[in-house]
């Protein structure tokens, strides 16, 4: 069973090319049977003084780092027994690369001792790397591990890597880590086809109330017979626990299968309801807009009926203005003609009667010229 296990540590000054040795098994711990657990060791992201060779730079950060300086940090890591050792290489150089980048000198080693309690196999690994960010700036061993020089950097040393203000950011940080090795090593099981799954979580925070933690015991607790029994059979009951939820696996997810299909039944009924009313509702609504566009056609249409019978009308009424007009100007124009007549009848009958009166005066007068003759 995969199991779960990531812890950070800080190592000191003086401290740092001991302990590169110690997870390589190089040095002291090489060639001794205590030690033959090696399974891989690698390193990389040197400076060129010590590319070919990691023991020189732990050993530069021992002599050059500042008094209370730390010259590395660690990283130990459970590794899965149920990857090979190629494959859990390649998930440590994946985690590396994840993590590290290309931004900080490194060195690792996987080891695969046996177990105290089972003496099955316990895969770990050991990632030490610097804190000094690297740069493009080349840097003796000596200027490598100053104090940085914001102002000109090629005259300090290569700027460390802070971790957040105050231990709350700091738990965040290394909870997240946590949490990206879990997924990781998820990842890695995943793909190389296994079922097992870690967990970076506390028992409590997953909710797990059937299962007892297990305590670490230290070389005098394997070695307390009692103390190791129990462990073995705390062990021996997760284990049947596990296999219980393994073997209930398989008829829960039939039963939420189940479930969610009357769910999906449930919501696609629910959906075709409200498709329907909506369907329902937007044929109401075009048959409203229907009668009220047909209402407002024939209110349209009553309108320009009225219009155009005011518009006869007020044709008839102008109609009848020209002709009354006409009749008025005939009338006019024929009274003044019978006005012309009249008055040329009366000139006529003025000039007759000059006429007579003058004859009738001749006459008078001849016949005074007559009378005087005589």
């Amino acid at each position: 069973m995969a199991t779960y296990h990531l812890t950070a540590k800080i190592g000191q000054k003086g401290k740092a090319q001991a302990h590169a040795a110690y997870i390589a098994r190089e040095g002291k711990y090489s060639g001794s049977t205590r030690y033959e657990d090696l399974e891989a060791t690698g390193y990389g992201n040197m400076p060129t003084w010590a590319e070919h060779n990691p023991a020189d730079f732990w050993q530069a950060a021992d002599e050059n780092e500042r008094a209370n300086g730390s010259t590395y940090r660690e990283l130990e890591v459970a590794l899965p027994r149920e990857l090979t050792p190629t494959q859990r290489l390649e998930l440590v150089h994946d985690f590396i690369a994840k993590e590290l980048g290309e931004k900080h000198a490194y060195q690792f080693a996987i080891h695969t001792p046996k177990a105290a309690l089972e003496k099955g196999e316990q895969p770990h690994a050991h990632i030490m790397y610097s804190e000094r960010i690297r740069d493009d700036i080349e840097r003796d061993p000596e200027q490598y591990f100053k104090r940085y020089n914001a102002k000109n950097p090629d005259k300090g040393g290569a700027k460390k890597y802070r971790r957040g203000n105050g231990m709350a950011e700091v738990k965040i940080e290394l909870s997240e880590q946590r949490e990206r090795w879990a997924n990781l090593q998820n990842y890695h099981l995943e793909k190389h086809g296994h079922n097992e799954r870690v967990d970076h979580r506390s028992l409590k925070d997953q909710g797990i109330t059937d299962r007892e933690p297990e305590k670490h015991l230290s070389g005098a607790g394997v070695r307390n017979t009692t103390a190791k029994n129990n462990l073995i059979e705390l062990r021996a009951a997760n284990v049947e626990k596990a296999q219980s939820k393994t073997e209930a696996a398989p008829i829960i997810e039939q039963a939420k299968k189940q479930t969610n299909a009357r769910d999906l039944a449930t919501n696609a009924a629910e959906k075709f309801k409200s498709k329907l009313a909506e369907r329902a509702e937007l044929a109401a609504q075009a048959e409203r807009e229907q009668r009220r566009a047909a209402r407002d056609k024939l209110l349209a249409n009553h309108a320009a009926e009225k219009l155009k019978r005011e518009q006869a009308a007020a044709q008839i009424v102008e109609q009848q203005k020209r002709e009354q007009a006409e009749r008025d100007k005939a009338a006019t124009i024929q009274a003044a003609e019978q006005q012309k007549r009249e008055q040329m009848e009366r000139d006529k009958a003025t000039a007759e009667k000059l006429k007579k009166e003058q004859i009738a005066a001749k006459r008078k007068a001849r016949d005074l010229d007559q009378d005087m003759e005589l």
